[in-house]
């Protein structure tokens, strides 16, 4: 489609979308459009998203070009300079009242995003859209200083210049316009994640949405229309992967901030070295968990329950390798396969659901391909592995033991609701079982003795470790080793990766 194929319309007014009434059902022939430099663009060609709970439509998305991403490129960098010369507290401020008109639709927002995620109504309501969605925006919109002075320094005299005391200042200037490629397991806390400290910073923003679930987030692009300046955010989106590589190919977008899976991650750490895009990538992961002879193993199996089957077991950071003292083994299995049985499949939209579907049809064959490998390299099923008889795609808690380091289900992200179990003889074995591995995204050490458990994690290559937990820091730097990603965010960390650093000086 050209440019002048595109049909553009003001993006100001929320009478005109599905979920701005909280009482109105989604509608499922609606529309969606694309945002561009503050307008609604609506390309020719649109596809069915299907709700994994019912396979049933949720609403049509807009099928955009690379076309579209150029034109958004085009206007995050035309909108750039007047938006980074915007002051902090005026940015700040913009974003506390994002944040407030975002909390105003959020029975909308929960309706739609726990439609097109397929996530129980328990997730909807407190990870995909609560606090999780829109604290991020609140959080940043408290104005932090990121600058940091210099201390002075003398500087020898040459044939040029006498000898001086330098004075200096350490600035962070934005990245400029930023990439946001978002993943569908967490589609609106991700590029909230990504988008507020970016706009804090001073940055421009193009959103492109996870093709499987693109509605919320493009409604979110509607509502911030709402309140920022045009071409400060935008928002393309495609079933077709040009979209996404017209961003990375783009001399007019400064920096790429994905999440998703590493290949995908390496191929666009490839694509955009071309340009020297400024990179960060949270990509796949593995997470250890590894347990000692003298840990509570009622805690570890409790920490591992409450991720198993939380969102299906779509989340990078679950604990899916139980890496587990030899002692123990049999006990730890016996409790996991019982905890197993309560961990209820069904209806999404059911409150006593904990367990609904995987995203796509594909992606379910693809996570029972992984069961069905595991057992085929000489893996136990001890329980699940069979398909519900439900309407949608779902995959029952499955639990695999007896399994070993070269397995391709240990070494491989299934991206569902499977655990491995594989025992170790001591700290330093389950360490080399931890580290064993491509990834390096979150793990965990459950042990009796805390500065043991402490130890134990300062040797495991990952870029975050939980003792005797699951809970993740929200403050805390967060991202991955290895081909777990580059770079971090979260709290301050947030501001520092969508920055450069710049160093002026002067005499003192």
């Amino acid at each position: 489609m050209t440019a002048t194929a595109i049909d553009a319309q003001p993006s100001t007014s929320s009478a005109q979308s599905p979920i701005a009434n909280p009482q109105r059902n989604i509608d499922p022939q609606h529309v969606w459009d694309l945002i561009i430099g503050g307008e609604r663009v609506v390309p020719g060609d649109t596809y069915e998203v299907i709700d994994p709970n019912t396979t049933e439509v949720v609403g049509h998305a807009p099928e955009g070009t690379a076309e579209h991403s150029r034109q958004a490129a085009a206007a995050a960098k035309q909108a750039f300079a007047g938006w980074r010369d915007t002051p902090l507290a005026d940015r700040c401020q913009l974003l506390g009242a994002a944040a407030e008109l975002l909390a105003e639709r959020t029975p909308g927002w929960v309706d739609l995003v726990q439609a097109e995620t397929g996530s129980t109504i328990n997730v909807a309501e407190t990870m995909q859209v609560s606090g999780a969605f829109i604290d991020r925006f609140r959080y940043y919109s408290k104005p932090i200083d990121v600058n940091v002075p210099v201390a002075p320094l003398p500087s020898p005299a040459t044939a040029l210049a006498p000898a001086a005391l330098l004075g200096g200042y350490v600035i962070r200037q934005p990245a400029g316009v930023v990439a946001c490629i978002t993943p569908y397991n967490f589609p609106l806390t991700n590029v909230a994640g990504k988008i507020a400290p970016a706009l804090a910073m001073g940055n421009t923003v193009i959103i492109k949405p996870a093709p499987q679930d693109p509605l919320a987030v493009i409604e979110l692009g509607r509502t911030l229309n709402e309140v920022f300046p045009p071409g400060v955010v935008n928002v393309v989106n495609g079933s077709e992967p040009e979209v996404g590589s017209a961003l990375v190919d783009s001399t007019d977008v400064n920096m790429i901030s994905f999440t998703g899976s590493s290949p995908v991650g390496a191929k666009i750490f490839e694509a955009g070295g071309k340009t020297m895009k400024r990179l960060l990538m949270e990509l796949g992961g593995k997470g250890a968990l590894v347990m000692t002879e003298d840990c509570d193993i009622d805690k570890a199996v409790q920490g591992i329950a409450s991720v198993w089957g939380f969102h299906s077991g779509q989340i990078c950071t679950a604990p899916t390798r139980v890496i587990c003292h030899r002692s123990i083994y049999d006990e730890t299995v016996e409790k996991l396969s019982a905890v197993a049985a309560f961990l209820t499949v069904g209806d999404a939209t059911k409150r006593d659901t904990l367990v609904g579907p995987v995203i796509t049809e594909v992606h379910r064959s693809r996570v029972e391909e992984f069961i069905s490998s595991g057992q085929k390299d000489g893996a136990t099923l001890v329980c699940g592995g069979e398909r519900p008889d439900l309407p949608g795609y779902f995959v029952a808690p499955t639990l695999l033991a007896d399994c070993t380091p070269e397995m391709h289900v240990v070494r491989e992200e299934a991206f569902g609701p499977v655990v491995v179990v594989l025992p170790h003889d001591g700290d330093d074995h389950a360490v080399a079982l931890a580290n064993d591995s491509d990834y390096g995204l979150f793990s965990y050490v459950y042990a009796g003795d805390t500065a043991r458990a402490f130890d134990i994690a300062k040797r495991i290559e990952s870029g975050n470790v939980a003792l005797n937990s699951i809970a993740p820091h929200m403050e805390a730097p967060f991202g991955g080793f290895k081909m777990s990603g580059v770079g971090r965010d979260r709290g301050v960390w947030g501001l520092h990766a969508y920055s450069e650093v710049q160093s002026i000086n002067w005499p003192a």
